[in-house]
C-alpha cells in the first residue's frame, strides 16, 4: 500500500462494511483513518485533514446527517455518504445537509473508487479556482499553496496542526481571533473549550518562529480573549 496517496477517513460501525472497504481502497493506493462513531470521525477530520469522508448515517452515538452539519460549519472536504436508507427523502437529506455525493449499500467497488476520483476532482478544481498567495512579515515567510514555512531562507518544519493554528492566524492577521474561534477552525466544533490546546500549540509555534519566545514579536496574546498575528 503507497504512504503518499489521498488520505480516506471511513466513518461506518458495520465490521463487514469495514473490511470490504478497506480492502477496496488499500489495494488502489489510498491511505486510511478509520472510525465508528460520529464524535470520534469529527476529531479525526480536524487533526487528520482527510481528502475524503466515507460517511454511514446509521451511527451508534450521532446520526451522519449531524455529523455533515457540524463538518459544513468548518471545512469543505468532499463527503460521500454510504448507507443502507436508499429512499429519495434520506438523499434529499444529505445532500442538503452537505454531502457531496450518496452511495446505497450495497455497491460495487468500481462504483466507489468512480465516486471517490469525481469528488477528489472537484475538490482540486475548487482549490485551483482559489490560488493563494505568499504571507510575508519580516524574516517570516509562508507559501500557502505549497505549505512551506520560512524564516529568511531557513524553511521551519511545522507539524500538520502547528500549520493550521499559523494560516487561520494569517488569515486573519492584524486582528484578535478568540480561542473559541481558533479551536473550531483548527481542532473542529467539538473542541471549542479546550484551550490547552492553544496554550501547547502556541507555545510551540512560538519555540519555532519568534526570535525570543519569551517575548513574542508576531504570534501575540490577548488576555482572556485570543491570540492576533501582529502585522504592524
Amino acid at each position: 500500500m503507497t504512504t503518499s496517496g489521498p488520505l480516506v477517513l471511513i466513518v461506518e460501525d458495520e465490521p463487514q462494511m469495514v473490511r470490504f472497504l478497506r480492502g477496496s481502497l488499500s489495494t488502489h493506493g489510498y491511505r486510511l483513518v478509520e472510525t465508528g462513531t460520529g464524535t470520534d470521525a469529527l476529531a479525526q477530520a480536524a487533526a487528520r485533514s482527510p481528502d475524503v469522508i466515507l460517511l454511514d448515517l446509521g451511527l451508534p452515538d450521532l446520526d451522519g446527517l449531524e455529523v455533515t452539519r457540524r463538518l459544513r460549519e468548518w471545512t469543505t472536504v468532499p463527503i460521500i455518504v454510504i448507507s443502507a436508507r436508499g429512499q429519495d427523502d434520506d438523499k434529499i437529506s444529505a445532500l442538503d445537509a452537505g454531502a457531496d455525493d450518496y452511495l446505497t449499500k450495497p455497491f460495487s467497488v468500481g462504483e466507489l473508487l468512480a465516486r471517490i476520483r469525481v469528488a477528489l476532482r472537484h475538490s482540486a478544481a475548487r482549490s485551483a479556482d482559489k490560488p493563494e498567495p505568499v504571507f510575508r512579515l519580516e524574516e517570516l515567510r509562508v507559501d500557502l499553496a505549497k505549505r512551506q514555512v520560512f524564516l529568511g531562507e531557513r524553511e521551519v518544519h511545522l507539524t500538520p496542526t502547528e500549520y493550521k493554528l499559523l494560516t487561520v492566524l494569517i488569515q486573519h492577521a492584524g486582528r484578535v481571533v478568540t480561542h473559541r474561534q481558533l479551536l473550531k477552525e483548527v481542532w473542529g466544533p467539538p473542541h471549542t473549550d479546550n484551550t490547552q490546546y492553544l496554550r501547547v500549540y502556541m507555545a510551540q509555534l512560538r519555540q519555532k518562529l519568534e526570535p525570543n519566545p519569551a517575548r513574542p514579536r508576531f504570534l501575540i496574546n490577548e488576555p482572556g480573549v485570543g491570540y492576533r498575528l501582529r502585522v504592524g
